[in-house]
C-alpha cells in the first residue's frame, strides 16, 4: 500500500496510527513526524521537497478528515456519485469526484471495482417516446429503517429517453400491481406502441421451464393489453433487459438512503416521496432527449373503459336461482329487462383493482358489488357497454 494509502486508513479510523507505522515499516516517531506533515500540508506535505515540483493535490487535512468522516458516520450506504453530490449540496465541499472517490477506496471505506465482463454491443433505442416502455420490478430492502421488509419497486420507463412514467413500491410484483401502473400511464399519457416485460408468471404463461411462451393461452395482463393493442415483447435473459437492470443499480444506490435520510418507514409514505420527489428527480437528471421529437403515445377517448379492461376476468355459468358464485362469495342478480331469467347462461365477472365486482353479459353489465359482494347500491338493468 502506498504512503498515502495509509495514513487515509488511519485518518478514517480503520487502523491506529501505531499500525500505520508498523505497516509502512518505520518508527513511531517518523509517523508521528509524517502525520503532522500531513496535517499542515495535506498531500502535499507527504511528497519529498528535494524534488522541487509541486504536489498535484493539495487538499487541507481538515477537509480531508471531514470527507472520511460525514462518509463513515452520515453516508456510509452511498454510492461515490451519490455521496460526492452531496457532499457539495449538502455540506459547500467541491471536491472533484476522482479524487473523493481515490480518498474513500485508499482509506478503505470502499472497495475498489473489480474488472468489467465481457463486452456487448448496446441496443439501439427507440427513436420516439411512447413507442415502447419497459416494465420491471426489482425486491430489495428499499425501506433501510425496516431492515426485515424486502417489497418490490416497479418502474414504467421509456425506451427512448429512460423517462420513468410510474414507479410504485408494493408488496409483491403480480398482476394487479402490474396492471394498477399501466392503466395509471395510459390514463395520463394515452396508449403506447409496446411493452417490454420480462417472462414473469403474470405477464405470460411457460407450460416449461426455460421454454417458449404459450401466446395462445395470454394472462390477464396479456389479455389487458391485447385490448389495447398493446404489443406485449418478452425477454429471455436479463442481459436483454439492461436498460432496466442499470436503472435499478441507480436507484438502489440512492433511493433506500434518501428514505432513510427522512426517517421514512412505510411504504405509503415512500411511495408519495417517490412521486413528489424522486421521479422529478430522475427525470431531470438522467433522463435524456429522445432521438426524435413528438410522441407515439395515442389519446384513449373514453378513459371508463379502463376500468373495465384493467380488470380480472373469469367465466361462470349462472345458478337456477339467478346467482353467481365466486370465490366464496354468492352475487345475486336482479332482474333485467333483457331476459327473463340467466339461469344456465354463461357470464364474466370481472373482479376489479380497487376490489369492486361486476357481472356481464356479453357486452352487457348486469349486475354491480362491492367486495364482499354485497349489491350496489346502483345496479343497472342490462345497461349496454361500449366493445374495447
Amino acid at each position: 500500500m502506498r504512503i498515502q494509502e495509509v495514513i487515509c486508513r488511519a485518518i478514517a479510523g480503520k487502523i491506529q496510527w501505531f499500525q500505520a507505522a508498523e505497516i509502512l515499516g518505520v518508527s513511531v516517531r517518523t509517523m508521528s513526524r509524517w502525520k503532522s506533515y500531513y496535517q499542515k500540508r495535506g498531500y502535499d506535505g507527504l511528497f519529498d521537497r528535494r524534488r522541487r515540483r509541486p504536489s498535484p493535490k493539495r487538499v487541507p487535512y481538515a477537509q480531508v478528515e471531514s470527507v472520511l468522516r460525514l462518509f463513515r458516520e452520515k453516508y456510509s450506504d452511498f454510492n461515490v456519485k451519490h455521496f460526492h453530490e452531496k457532499l457539495a449540496s449538502e455540506h459547500g465541499i467541491t471536491l472533484s469526484y476522482t479524487w473523493v472517490k481515490t480518498a474513500l477506496q485508499e482509506a478503505g471505506l470502499i472497495a475498489r471495482q473489480k474488472r468489467g465482463g465481457p463486452h456487448r454491443k448496446k441496443r439501439p433505442r427507440r427513436p420516439m417516446e411512447g413507442m415502447m416502455l419497459h416494465l420491471d420490478g426489482s425486491k430489495h430492502p428499499w425501506l433501510t429503517l425496516c431492515p426485515q421488509q424486502r417489497d418490490d419497486l416497479l418502474v414504467l420507463m421509456d425506451d427512448a429517453s429512460s423517462r420513468v412514467y410510474e414507479a410504485c413500491l408494493v408488496e409483491e410484483e403480480d398482476t394487479r400491481s402490474s396492471m394498477m401502473i399501466i392503466r395509471d400511464c395510459v390514463k395520463k399519457r394515452g396508449i403506447f406502441c409496446s411493452l417490454y416485460t420480462d417472462r414473469g408468471s403474470h405477464f405470460a404463461l411457460t407450460p416449461k421451464q426455460g421454454g417458449p411462451v404459450d401466446r395462445s393461452r395470454p394472462t390477464q395482463l396479456g389479455r389487458a393489453l391485447k385490448d389495447l393493442h398493446i404489443e406485449a415483447i418478452l425477454a429471455y435473459s436479463p442481459q436483454a433487459r439492461g436498460r432496466s437492470e442499470r436503472l435499478f443499480g441507480t436507484w438502489q444506490g440512492r433511493l433506500p438512503q434518501e428514505l432513510r435520510l427522512r426517517g421514512i418507514r412505510d411504504r405509503e409514505s415512500a411511495n408519495a416521496f417517490i412521486r413528489k420527489t424522486f421521479l422529478p428527480w430522475h427525470n431531470r437528471k438522467i433522463a435524456i432527449a429522445p432521438e426524435q421529437a413528438g410522441s407515439a403515445f395515442t389519446p384513449l377517448v373514453d378513459t371508463t373503459l379502463l376500468d373495465r379492461i384493467f380488470s380480472l376476468e373469469h367465466k361462470r355459468l349462472v345458478d337456477n336461482d339467478n346467482t353467481v358464485r365466486f370465490e366464496k362469495r354468492v352475487l345475486q342478480l336482479s332482474s333485467s329487462d333483457l331476459r327473463f331469467s340467466f339461469a344456465r347462461c354463461e357470464v364474466t365477472v370481472r373482479e376489479h383493482l380497487d376490489g369492486r365486482i361486476s357481472v356481464w353479459y356479453g357486452p352487457r353489465l348486469i349486475g354491480r358489488y362491492d367486495n364482499e359482494g354485497r349489491p350496489a347500491k346502483t345496479t343497472p338493468r342490462a345497461k349496454t357497454r361500449g366493445v374495447a
